[in-house]
């Protein structure tokens, strides 16, 4: 084995288990009643990449006809009692996220509470009314990937989406041998309609993480209103799900590599997940530790 491929092992395991703890915590959803019932309007607050993961939820859920849902930034939510929410969802790897910690800590007694949480030793299994235990999906490269999409599978599976295929598909997603045009591409675009949007900004995210790349995330019909600009040779736009109308002939005339497949949103993540790692690896940085972040954004530290 290389010397580069022995970087970033957590991020190889985590991200590689993802079929399997879908498939955990798509049973889980199944046997448990703990997020807020159909009709309730909701809140979903979480902080970089779960932030992304409640937009995709939060989306998801109002497209379901399940009630109104709108999604925060932690540092940025707008909770007052005028905006009438039932219920406050909260989407946290590690349970210590200063922004979100200080939310449940602020409302806690006002408004049903429920959080997702990968470390269920952690300072939030005492703020929030329920808890969604995920320690199957916590992980310790610092990049998150299985944990955010195993809540993301959860939170799908509680308003009724089937996500058997995801699993299926990202079976090969995971493994998948990456392109060398991948590798060696300058910049990524990603792209999203719906629930995908959240998926789209979370890949960017992982790459501009793990790779200091050059990323950016759009929904898919913003794409054509200026940032298909920069669309160029060694450069990808990769679309998640349905793509707009006439996007790919757009595509073929800024010589750009185009990616839009059939395979399940939540198994392209998971693939991004692969590309972003071999792209790491190939400039010899390691994922697990990536330059200035840590595992959890604790304030004050």
């Amino acid at each position: 084995m290389s010397e580069n491929t022995q970087l970033g092992p957590f991020m190889d395991a985590e991200l590689t288990s993802q079929p399997e703890v879908w498939a955990q915590a798509i049973a889980q959803a199944k046997s448990e009643n703990l997020l807020p019932a159909d009709g309730q309007r909701v809140a979903v607050i979480g902080c970089g990449t779960s932030w992304f993961m409640a937009q995709s939820y939060a989306t998801a859920r109002e497209a379901a006809g399940k009630g109104v849902t709108d999604a925060f930034a932690a540092s940025e939510a707008f909770l007052g009692a005028e905006r009438g929410y039932d219920a406050v969802v909260a989407i946290t790897r590690s349970g210590t996220t200063t922004e979100v910690l200080e939310i449940l800590t602020a409302i806690k007694g006002t408004v049903r509470t429920v959080a997702l949480v990968g470390d269920i030793t952690s300072p939030i299994m005492t703020l929030a009314d329920a808890i969604v235990e995920l320690p199957y999906a916590d992980e310790q490269s610092v990049v998150q990937t299985r944990f955010a999409t195993t809540a993301l599978t959860y939170l799908l599976t509680s308003i009724g989406v089937d996500l058997s295929d995801a699993v299926e598909d990202a079976k090969v997603s995971v493994i998948a041998p990456v392109e060398q045009e991948l590798i060696d591409a300058e910049q990524f675009t990603f792209l999203g309609t719906g629930w995908t949007v959240g998926l789209a900004h979370e890949a960017g995210l992982k790459m501009r993480e793990a790779v200091q790349g050059w990323t950016e995330s759009y929904p898919a019909k913003e794409y054509r209103h200026g940032p298909i600009s920069i669309a160029a040779p060694n450069r990808v736009t990769w679309m998640f799900g349905e793509q707009p109308e006439g996007l790919d002939r757009d595509m073929v005339k800024t010589g750009a590599l185009y990616i839009n497949t059939t395979v399940h949103p939540l198994a392209e993540l998971a693939r991004v997940h692969r590309v972003t790692l071999e792209r790491a690896r190939a400039r010899g940085m390691n994922p697990d530790l990536p330059r200035n972040l840590t595992r959890s954004v604790i304030l004050g530290d």
